[in-house]
């Protein structure tokens, strides 16, 4: 299970804006991809050591610089000195539970959103943060571990596909973005096959596996919402920032993903109303099974009490019993209690009670 709160001990009593890592470590060693394209031409290069960030008016194209692994502050400290980042921005990029949002710093703007992946073997959705940066013809995106959804903008950079070349850097944000945002409606497909499979398994046999299945999917629903929200707001920031740092051409497209949030957020609420619904039914069903249950036993006791009755009057020990004395008193007796018992019972089929 996830914790709600993530350990911010390492940051109490430090000065705002010192980078303090917050999070899980995933790698040994920070790893670092960059690629610079035009629409003539496109690079990349790895690297494990510190990223060159060449200066706009030295550099042609747009500059992609990507690093897998946060725990290294001093190495994104150096990225972001170079970049002239404001320390704060430092130490947001550094502390991975922040919340998907966007900032405007001028020259510059930080961007904070939730990269979600579906684990259908635990059928469970992974989260990690991804920070970007949107400056004059360059992007730095950072990420807490290798792996991600970006191989599409990738690949569209290295074979020259689409428009993507022929833009700038705020037409790749919005390729980076607009990525994430596509990975949500994968995660809803999935979520939603497997709310199909749970709503059938409830319709014939409700137990306590199926009971955690539906709490562990609402838990995740959670997760996906709590994502999925803040990216409409974020995006419409985006569309409505006057800076030159966006263009026109890019804003319809932000204005395109912010309708792909939205209903993000709708489809979200759709299934977390599902899955609300079928926990309903498994607590009627359990109900329902217990009352069957509470039936039986209850008729099976009620048809037991005259017999009782019966039993309890000729079991006493009274030296004055005339029946005791009489031949077939024992059949008598017992016909008796066949014939009362057959009596209720067929009473209670007429009445329908069981």
């Amino acid at each position: 299970m996830r914790n709600i709160v993530a350990n911010r001990s390492g940051k109490r009593g430090q000065a705002p804006g010192t980078p303090v890592f917050v999070g899980e470590k995933y790698l040994e060693t920070p790893l670092v991809t960059t690629i610079a394209y035009d629409e003539s031409r496109a690079t990349e290069g790895q690297t494990a050591d510190r990223p060159k960030f060449i200066p706009s008016h030295a550099r042609s194209g747009v500059t992609w610089i990507n690093i897998d692994g946060l725990h290294d502050p001093d190495l994104i400290a150096s990225l972001a000195q170079d970049c002239g980042l404001h320390p704060l921005v430092l130490e947001d990029i550094l502390n991975t539970t922040q919340r998907p949002r966007c900032e405007d710093y001028g020259d510059f703007f930080y961007i904070a959103i939730k990269m979600l992946r579906w684990d259908s073997t635990h059928q469970r959705i992974d989260t990690e943060q991804v920070s970007l940066i949107l400056g004059d013809g360059y992007v730095l995106s950072f990420q807490e571990k290798p792996g991600d959804v970006f191989a599409s903008v990738r690949e569209r950079i290295a074979k020259g596909k689409g428009r993507i070349r022929a833009m700038g850097a705020d037409y790749l944000t919005y390729c980076l973005i607009d990525a994430i945002v596509d990975e949500y409606f994968h995660i809803l497909e999935q979520a939603g096959e497997v709310i199909e499979a749970i709503e059938s398994d409830l319709a014939v046999k409700p137990d306590s596996k199926l009971l955690q299945r539906i709490h562990r999917l609402k838990r995740e629903g959670l997760l996906l919402r709590r994502s999925a929200w803040p990216v409409r707001e974020l995006l419409s920031t985006l569309e409505h920032e006057e800076s030159p740092l966006l263009t026109d051409e890019t804003r319809l497209y932000l204005r395109d993903a912010y309708g792909h949030s939205v209903q993000v957020i709708d489809t979200t609420e759709t299934l977390r109303d599902l899955l609300a619904g079928m926990l309903d039914t498994y607590l009627s069903s359990v109900n329902n099974r217990m009352n069957e249950v509470m039936k039986v036993l209850t008729v099976i006791a009620t048809t037991f009490i005259p017999l009782t009755f019966i039993a309890g009057i000729y079991g006493m020990n009274f030296q004055h019993m005339p029946e005791l004395s009489w031949r077939w008193a024992y059949g008598v007796v017992l016909a008796l209690m066949a014939t009362i018992a057959g009596g209720m019972l067929f009473y209670f089929k007429r009445k329908k009670w069981f």
